[in-house]
C-alpha cells in the first residue's frame, strides 16, 4: 500500500523539476535564439514578441531578392555535389522554408508563385501582379520605385516571363506576353536585363516600345557590348536575347553573375536605396526536361550570382539578401551517386512543378524574420514591413477584365 503522503511528496517534487525543466529551456532560447515556446501566430503575445524582434534589427536600405525559379532542396545539393565544392548558399545563417501553394491549387505555377513575392497575397495559377479576384495591386517593386527607391530585375528568361512579369505587370494570364511588355515600357523600373525583346518590337499591334523607351529616358541595349557601355545610374533596358536566353550548355557563360553585379552598381547611386530581384530562371526548365546535368549547370550559375549579392551586401552593411524559390520541378531526387567526382545519380517523379515546401535564406539587416516554416507571401510583408512600407489600394486590372483564366496545368 502506498503512503498519501509519500505520493504527494513525489508529485510535488515532479512538479516543481518540471517547472525548472521548462524555465531552463526557455531561456537557453532566448538566450541564443535558437528555440522559443510554441504560440499561436494570431495571439497577442507573439505579435509582441515578433514586433520586438524587428524592432531590434537595424533597417535594411536595399533589399536584394534572389529567386531560383524550380529550386527545391534537392537541385541545391546536386549544386553541391556535381560542382565538388562549397555554394556561396552555405554562407547563410537564417534559414527557413516557404509554403508553395496557389490560392486554387495545392501546386503553384511560376506567376502564381512570384505574386506572393511581389503583392502579398494568394492568386491563381497563371495569375501576375493581381489578386485571387484579379485586381491589380501594387508590387513591392513599384512600392519602392514609388518612395524613390530605385529599381531593377536581371533574369535568364524573357523579362515578360511569368516571375519577372509579377514584379512589373498586372494580367489575369501569365501568356499575354505584349500586354506584360507595354505594362512593362510604362513602368518607372530603372533596370532591366534579360530576353524577350521580340515582344517588345515584334508585335500584333505593329508597336515598337523599345523606341518608346528611349522617349521615357532609357538607354536601351541588345548586346552584351552596348550593356556595359550606358553610363553608371541611367535607365537601362537590356534585352539582350530575342526570346530567351540560352543555356549554361550553350554559352550563356557568366552573364548572370556579371549582370547581377552591373545592376548593383547601376542602382546603388541614391542614398534612398534599392530593390533588385535577381532570377535564375532555368533550373526550373531543367526540372521540366528532366535533366540532372541542365539543373545542376543553372543551379551552379545562380549560386555564382548569390555570391555577388552576399559579397555586395558583406561590404555594404545596410543591404538583405533574400533568397528562395517559388516551387519545386520535377520532384528531383538523388538516388545515388559519388562525392568524389561528383557524381550523382538523378530520378524524377513528374515533368511538372510539384507541392514541396522550398528553402528561403536571409543574409544581413531583418534576416532574423526569415526564419522557419511560413507561407510564401510572409517574405513579401516581411519586406514591406521592414522598410516601413504600405501598398496602395488594389484596383481593376483593366476596365473590363476578361473571364478569369484560372491554370491548372502547373508545367511551367
Amino acid at each position: 500500500m502506498h503512503h498519501p503522503i509519500l505520493i504527494s511528496f513525489v508529485s510535488s517534487i515532479s512538479f516543481v523539476f518540471s517547472v525548472f525543466l521548462c524555465c531552463f529551456f526557455l531561456s537557453i532560447g532566448s538566450a541564443d535564439g535558437q528555440t522559443a515556446p510554441r504560440l499561436k501566430k494570431s495571439s497577442p503575445l507573439h505579435r509582441a514578441r515578433q514586433s520586438a524582434e524587428f524592432a531590434a534589427q537595424a533597417q535594411p536600405r536595399n533589399i536584394i531578392l534572389l529567386i531560383g525559379d524550380g529550386m527545391g532542396a534537392t537541385q541545391i545539393y546536386a549544386g553541391m555535389v556535381a560542382g565538388r565544392q562549397e555554394l556561396n548558399l552555405e554562407r547563410f545563417r537564417h534559414l527557413g522554408f516557404s509554403k508553395t501553394h496557389s490560392f486554387d491549387d495545392l501546386i503553384t505555377d511560376s506567376g502564381a508563385g512570384a505574386t506572393a513575392f511581389s503583392i502579398g497575397k494568394k492568386a491563381f495559377n497563371g495569375a501576375i501582379g493581381v489578386d485571387s479576384d484579379t485586381m491589380a495591386c501594387e508590387t513591392i517593386l513599384e512600392t519602392a520605385a514609388r518612395m524613390g527607391k530605385r529599381t531593377g530585375l536581371v533574369v535568364t528568361s524573357s523579362v515578360t516571363h511569368a516571375t519577372p512579369a509579377s514584379f512589373l505587370a498586372h494580367v489575369p494570364d501569365r501568356e499575354m506576353h505584349e500586354e506584360i511588355a507595354r505594362q512593362i515600357m510604362e513602368s518607372k523600373v530603372d533596370l532591366l536585363i534579360g530576353a524577350g525583346k521580340k515582344y517588345f518590337d515584334q508585335r500584333k499591334d505593329g508597336r515598337a516600345l523599345t523606341a518608346n523607351m528611349r522617349e521615357r529616358g532609357f538607354y536601351t541595349a541588345f548586346d552584351s557590348a552596348s550593356l556595359v557601355q550606358i553610363p553608371k545610374g541611367s535607365r537601362l533596358a537590356a534585352l539582350l536575347w530575342d526570346k530567351e536566353a540560352p543555356k549554361m550548355s550553350e554559352g550563356r557563360g557568366d552573364f548572370l553573375p556579371t549582370s547581377t553585379r552591373l545592376a548593383l552598381e547601376h542602382l546603388n547611386d541614391t542614398t534612398k536605396g534599392f530593390f533588385l530581384m535577381v532570377e535564375g530562371s532555368q533550373i526550373d526548365w531543367g526540372g521540366h526536361a528532366n535533366d540532372a546535368d541542365y539543373i545542376v549547370r543553372e543551379m551552379i550559375d545562380f549560386d555564382r550570382a548569390i555570391g555577388v549579392a552576399l559579397d555586395f551586401a558583406a561590404q555594404d552593411g545596410q543591404t538583405l539578401v533574400v533568397v528562395t524559390a517559388d516551387h519545386e520541378t520535377g520532384g528531383f531526387a538523388i538516388n545515388g551517386g559519388d562525392w568524389s567526382s561528383g557524381r550523382i545519380e538523378a530520378a524524377f517523379t513528374t515533368k511538372k512543378h510539384t507541392g514541396v515546401m522550398v528553402p528561403v535564406f536571409a543574409y544581413g539587416p531583418g534576416a532574423y524574420a526569415f526564419t522557419g516554416i511560413q507561407d510564401n507571401t510572409s517574405i513579401y510583408r516581411h519586406m514591406m514591413r521592414m522598410w516601413g512600407f504600405t501598398a496602395s489600394s488594389p484596383w481593376p486590372w483593366r476596365k473590363s477584365a476578361p473571364e478569369k483564366s484560372r491554370r491548372s496545368d502547373t508545367a511551367e
